[in-house]
Formats: C-alpha cells, sequence, structure tokens
C-alpha cells in the first residue's frame, strides 16, 4: 500500500486501465471446523511483505450465531493452486453490549503506518425499525497478535449529510512535503426502504480526509452513486495509484453485487468505467455473483481478493490482473 500511495505526475484525464482479472480460483471456504468462520468467508484484505510470495490475509468470517468476526491466515500467492490457510482464533472480536460493534466486526481494511499496524472495520448493531445499523471503527495491533480498539465510539460520527448508517471503508496514507495525508473513502447510507417492492436499502460512496487518520473532515463528496435503474447500494471501496492515476473497485448491487471499477485524477472526483471490469473465468461457487473487491500490489502485479456466491457463503476467490499487450 505504501508502494501505490506514493505522490506521482497525474494526468489531465484519467485513464481507466485496459486488461483482465484472470482468476486463479477460490482460495477458502467456510466448512464449521473454524469457529470464527463458521460460516461464510466474507471481505478481506491482504497485507504483504517485500521479498515473500506469502500474503497476510485478514478475512471476515461468521461465527455459529452469525456474527462477523476478523480472523487472519496466509496465503502463498505464488503457489500452483494457491490456498489460505487460516489461524484457530479471531484476531478482533465484538465490542462490549451496547457498542456500535456489539454484534458484529467486518471488513477489515489494514493500513502499515512505519510503527504498526492499523485495523479499519465496520462494526455491527441490531435496531428495532431497521434490521441494522453500522459505524466505522479502529483498532491497532498489539504485541500478541491481536487487536486493540483506539477508541469504544466510532471514529465517523454521525453529521446532517450523514446521519445514518456508514459501513465499509478503504483508507490510504499518503506521503506529501507537507506531511502525511489521509484518505478515506466509506459507505454511506442514503436511505432505507418504506414500502413494498422497494430496495432494502440505498447506499453510495462518499470521501473523507485527515491528518492524523483518526479525526475526519467530510464535506459530503459523493465519489460512486448508482447509474442503472435497478442499483440500490454501492459498497466496499478499494482505492490505489498506478500509472499517475486513481483506481477504485468496488461492488454494485441490484438483485446481486457485481463487480465495478472508476477512475480519478485526484480521488474524490470519480468516472465510473464498468465495462472496464472485466473477471473470468467464472465458476459454480462466484458465476453467480462477486463482491468485496480488495486489490493490492504484490511484484509488480495487481492481485484481487473477492467473495463470491451469497456475499461469500461459497467461498472467497482470488485474481491476478493481467493488462492488454
Amino acid at each position: 500500500m505504501t508502494e501505490l500511495s506514493a505522490s506521482r505526475p497525474l494526468r489531465a484525464e484519467p485513464t481507466p486501465l485496459t486488461g483482465r482479472w484472470a482468476t486463479v480460483g477460490r482460495i477458502a471456504r467456510a466448512d464449521g471446523s473454524v469457529p470464527w468462520m463458521h460460516g461464510y468467508t466474507g471481505a478481506a484484505c491482504a497485507v504483504t511483505e517485500p521479498g515473500s510470495s506469502v500474503a497476510t490475509i485478514y478475512v471476515t468470517g461468521r461465527d455459529a450465531e452469525n456474527r462477523s468476526l476478523i480472523g487472519r491466515g496466509r496465503c502463498d500467492l505464488a503457489a500452483p493452486a494457491p490456498r489460505l490457510m487460516v489461524e484457530p482464533e479471531a484476531c478482533f472480536g465484538l465490542g462490549g453490549l451496547g457498542a456500535f460493534d456489539e454484534n458484529g466486526v467486518s471488513y477489515p481494511c489494514l493500513v502499515d503506518t512505519g510503527d504498526g499496524l492499523r485495523l479499519y472495520y465496520t462494526g455491527w448493531m441490531p435496531t428495532v425499525l431497521t434490521p441494522f445499523q453500522n459505524h466505522i471503527g479502529l483498532a491497532r495491533a498489539a504485541v500478541d497478535g491481536r487487536f486493540e480498539r483506539v477508541s469504544r465510539a466510532p471514529i465517523l460520527p454521525r453529521t446532517d449529510a450523514d446521519h445514518l448508517s456508514m459501513g465499509s471503508c478503504f483508507v490510504m496514507a499518503e506521503e506529501r512535503p507537507a506531511g502525511r495525508l489521509w484518505h478515506m473513502w466509506y459507505t454511506a447510507f442514503l436511505g432505507w426502504g418504506q414500502g413494498e417492492g422497494q430496495p432494502k436499502h440505498r447506499y453510495v460512496i462518499k470521501y473523507a480526509s485527515s491528518g492524523d487518520g483518526i479525526s475526519w473532515d467530510r464535506d459530503d463528496v459523493i465519489c460512486i452513486s448508482a447509474v442503472h435503474a435497478d442499483e440500490h447500494s454501492i459498497s466496499r471501496p478499494s482505492v490505489i495509484r498506478w500509472d499517475g492515476n486513481w483506481h477504485m473497485w468496488f461492488c454494485h448491487r441490484g438483485d446481486r453485487y457485481r463487480l465495478g471499477y472508476a477512475v480519478s485524477g485526484d480521488g474524490r472526483r470519480w468516472d465510473r468505467v464498468d465495462d472496464h471490469m472485466r473477471i473470468g473465468p467464472l465458476s459454480d461457487w462466484d458465476g453467480e455473483e462477486q463482491a468485496y473487491p480488495h486489490v493490492f500490489e504484490k511484484g509488480g502485479r495487481l492481485w484481487m481478493l473477492y467473495c463470491g456466491n451469497g456475499y461469500g457463503r461459497d467461498g472467497l476467490g482470488l485474481a491476478r490482473f493481467e493488462p492488454d499487450v
């Protein structure tokens, strides 16, 4: 992530990447043998190290009570058939009773600050008139490999513009001459369906900035919104700087989730170019739905983690970007 966030000259017109995502295969599927991943292998995030083909992957699982937890595993990207070898215990669990994350933690986004890992995550709590409420939290890596909360409260307070839930996010630290600038792209709920035939919820992806990655400034910038009549949910942004431009992958939902793609010259104003998002071949476990992408660089190549059918019920997959020649 540090390599990709380095400042580079920006082009006047952002240029989409041309190529396709070649699927490597399913690297994990919940089978009930691991308590924190009893059901589902949900949204994931990779952390890589120089000189190693092995990535540490943080994964959202669900326990036997259907509560989301975050666990960790390792995967050798250079293996002929990569597989995720998970740890038996979750590295990050539920918040206290009544807290914003009392009933689940999910959508991990790991940032290496140079003095340790930060974990940005989404907390879940049940509500009465709507199915749930989401907010964004922050934790830091502890010496025992687990994560400790920076605050028991969300790091993005509600505002008049963001008065409902705020879900999945992606955070990047950019080094500038004047100091480090933090970027966040986050899911913001616009409303809940109130009538028969209406979508359960509607949300978009917005932008925030920060000087320390903890206190955030927001001016209601909407980066990605619905462009098709049947779309109602845009979520799970994943952003990189590559070849002088900003690139975002996300998922958009009508009846099912699909992967989307956008480009930008400044990280705030985005052009949605979903026709450039090509992935395959798909199989029985990911042919119906692809969701929750996370794109990362390793060995000069781009890789993507993504979830298959049923929000990851059928497994977690890996793809490699093959640029057009």
